[in-house]
């Protein structure tokens, strides 16, 4: 199991701060109320019931304890991505450091002549 599968996995206890599933594989995880949906989740239990299979995405591991904690709003969310929009930039021109490196030596010549007036 790591970050980012998809897993089924069948709710054995529902507690006021998440949910627990066991997963196909053995392993026990817990979705935390946050994880539950986009937006607020006042009541759990109008969520997710005992014995309720469900698909989970797994958010994180620990290989030492063999627990996961579970995402269903990533799952949500992934259904629910917009197309990206046009943003007006220069970025197509890839012009790249170039700028930069030809305003360079002007640059290093006013700052020497500032200092050459200063030390004056």
């Amino acid at each position: 199991m790591k970050i980012g599968d998809k897993i089924q996995g069948i709710i054995t206890g529902v507690q006021p701060y998440g949910a627990f599933v066991e997963l196909e594989d053995g392993t026990t995880g817990l979705i935390h109320i946050s994880e539950i949906k986009t937006g607020f989740v006042d009541n759990i239990h109008d969520h997710l019931k005992m014995g309720q299979q469900v698909l989970v995405q797994v958010v994180d591991y620990d290989e030492f304890s063999k627990k996961a904690s579970l995402s269903l709003r990533t799952l949500e969310e992934e259904k629910q991505k917009f197309p990206r929009r046009h943003r007006f930039t220069n970025d197509r021109n890839k012009f790249g450091f170039q700028p930069l490196e030809e305003a360079m030596p002007t640059w290093i010549q006013e700052a020497k002549d500032m200092l050459a007036q200063e030390n004056k």
